[in-house]
């Protein structure tokens, strides 16, 4: 079971507290409790089934609300149970003390999984925390009680930039992948308090859970609980500012998650009005001719909408009048007495929202995308797997020839597989015949020194560790028939940037993004184009990667396969 933990002392501001306008207002409460109730990890994607056990829903969630909010009307246990609404918690109110039944104390008999936690959520903040890293974080706390705040300057796909007291840069440092650090424990609610399930009748009292955080600190001191604080990469909605609210609304809109209004659908809707994307409306909300709803919107119950009126992006409270020929954008309209005067343009900012949801895009957002039935991202994969298993097929019978080759003269393995990063900057296992001598790896940093090209990749004439069969492999590449496996395994392409490895992208981080938006090729433009001319090698290597990237088309892969084989060709030749 979890608990979403609602707090009184939200700052009020001129319209009043907005998660109070929220949790009394339908449709908005419905879309505010199911978002609270996914926990810290409810936008994650491409993250298949798993999930976090430590992050994992148990049972029922819980929404403990101010009973001097009056939401909603309880029943003689002093919980209401799930609304109308659909929504995914259960509502209770709580006064001075949040009772939590006898199957948390222990009276029951209940036994609790000791590796399990009790996750209580400030109902302030909506986060997305990675599920990996959170069940990682929470076991390295090694706790009983772990307080996490999702801290987006701890997130990846950024660039942190060192100005020296000048303002002149001094330098920076990317980094790929949300990270995690200790904290100091915070003096109010967290964003998330996880308490192991094994010492949670010992942290409630009375079996009751503290409202107060210092007071619940106090009773983990004299339980002798120890109690950690965790920042966690992330982002986060605060539900009390009118950026906060917008934005989760627009994102649970754009989700799918809710149910589309169309004209026609109630008899107060003028079928003059056009309602345009995600706009959800409540019961019996009145809308004029030639209104105008733009989404994401939402429009509460019993609200009319005059003629002539434009809404786009906004929340309109019960009962809200919008008057005729007013335009409403990014604006929270709580109450009939909304003043309307002051709402011309907007009283949320555009660019801070989008700074706000940008917050929420998982990595892969930072790489280019094509659409699902293009060529690069469906046709070329299917020209890529047929291909693969021409050529696997062509050659089966010279592989066993090649195998025999290289173990008669070196010793080792027949296969060599290097780390590189593909797709999105997933690792795998890219695969050659082996053409240096077994522990060639470990002696490159001793040869640096000697490098023939820039940049991070290294190159050397006449290398020492290359054998004598191995030399002929290179030049007539026949050691990269192995990497065609990679390609029906949808880890490379056949034609695409060079492979490389997580230690030489982190060294070019303005172009990292576009070269992983592809999967690595076999060959490619930098292959075919490279002058090999001194200190120019790295820049041709960047040029030619991101130039693919941008220009990505059937007709250049067609043109760079063609040109490929007349250089293999010529290449084998040129050996007898």
């Amino acid at each position: 079971m979890n608990l979403i933990l609602v707090h009184d002392s939200c700052p009020v501001r001129n319209g009043g507290s907005l998660l109070r306008f929220a949790l009394t207002t339908e449709p908005l409460r419905s879309i505010v409790l199911r978002a609270l109730s996914k926990g810290p990890n409810w936008s994650q994607k491409n993250d298949g089934n798993r999930r976090s056990r430590s992050a994992r829903d148990r049972g029922e969630t819980i929404c403990a609300v101010p009973k001097s909010w009056e939401i909603g009307s309880q029943s003689s246990s002093g919980r209401k149970k799930r609304s109308e609404s659909n929504a995914k918690s259960e509502v209770i109110c709580y006064d001075s003390e949040i009772s939590l039944g006898s199957e948390f104390t222990g009276e029951s008999g209940t036994k609790h999984n000791a590796d399990s936690w009790f996750r209580v959520s400030n109902g302030q903040f909506v986060t997305r925390i990675d599920s990996g890293l959170l069940e990682g974080t929470l076991g390295a706390a090694r706790a009983d009680l772990v307080a996490v705040n999702a801290e987006p300057g701890l997130s990846g796909a950024q660039e942190r930039i060192r100005l020296t007291t000048e303002g002149n840069v001094a330098g920076f440092r990317r980094v790929y992948s949300d990270s995690a650090e200790f904290a100091f424990v915070p003096v109010d609610w967290p964003h998330h308090l996880f308490i192991r399930a094994g010492v949670l009748p010992r942290v409630l009292v009375g079996g009751a859970m503290p409202v107060s955080f210092s007071a619940l600190c106090l009773r983990c001191r004299s339980e002798g609980l120890e109690l950690r604080a965790v920042d966690v990469g992330g982002a986060m909605l605060d539900l009390e500012t009118e950026e906060g609210m917008l934005g989760l609304c627009s994102l649970m809109l754009s989700s799918g998650s809710e149910v589309r209004a169309n004209v026609g659908d109630s008899p107060l809707i003028s079928p003059k009005a056009r309602l345009v994307g995600n706009v959800l409306l409540g019961d019996n909300v009145e809308i004029g001719p030639e209104a105008v709803i733009v989404g994401p919107t939402i429009v509460a119950r019993d609200a009319k909408i005059e003629r002539g009126a434009v809404i786009s992006s906004s929340i309109i409270g019960e009962q809200v009048c919008v008057p005729e020929r007013q335009f409403v954008r990014n604006c929270i309209a709580q109450g009939p007495d909304h003043d309307w005067g002051r709402t011309v343009q907007c009283r949320g900012s555009d660019s801070h929202r989008a700074q706000e949801l940008d917050l929420w895009q998982t990595a892969q957002g930072a790489f280019r995308n094509w659409p699902r039935f293009s060529y690069a991202r469906f046709f070329k994969r299917v020209a890529d797997c047929v291909a693969a298993l021409m050529v696997l097929i062509l050659f089966a019978p010279v592989i066993p020839f090649v195998a025999l080759a290289i173990k008669l003269n070196s010793p080792g393995p027949v296969f060599y597989s290097d780390k590189r990063q593909g797709l999105h900057g997933k690792e795998f296992g890219c695969l050659k015949f082996r053409t240096m001598v077994a522990g060639a790896d470990k002696i490159q940093d001793k040869l640096r020194f000697v490098s023939a090209v820039d940049g991070p990749q290294f190159k050397m004439d006449d290398d020492p560790r290359i054998s004598t069969v191995g030399r002929f492999l290179r030049e007539t590449y026949i050691d990269e028939i192995p990497q065609f496996f990679n390609v029906l395994f949808g880890q490379m392409s056949i034609v695409g940037p060079r492979p490389s490895p997580e230690s030489e992208n982190t060294l070019c981080p303005p172009w990292r993004d576009a070269r992983l938006s592809v999967r690595p090729g076999i060959t490619g433009l930098w292959q075919l184009h490279r002058t090999r001319e001194p200190m120019k090698d790295f820049q041709e290597w960047i040029h030619y990667d991101t130039m693919y990237v941008r220009n990505l088309s059937l007709k250049m892969d067609l043109v760079t396969c063609w040109r490929t084989a007349m250089k293999l060709l010529d290449n084998f030749i040129s050996q007898f």
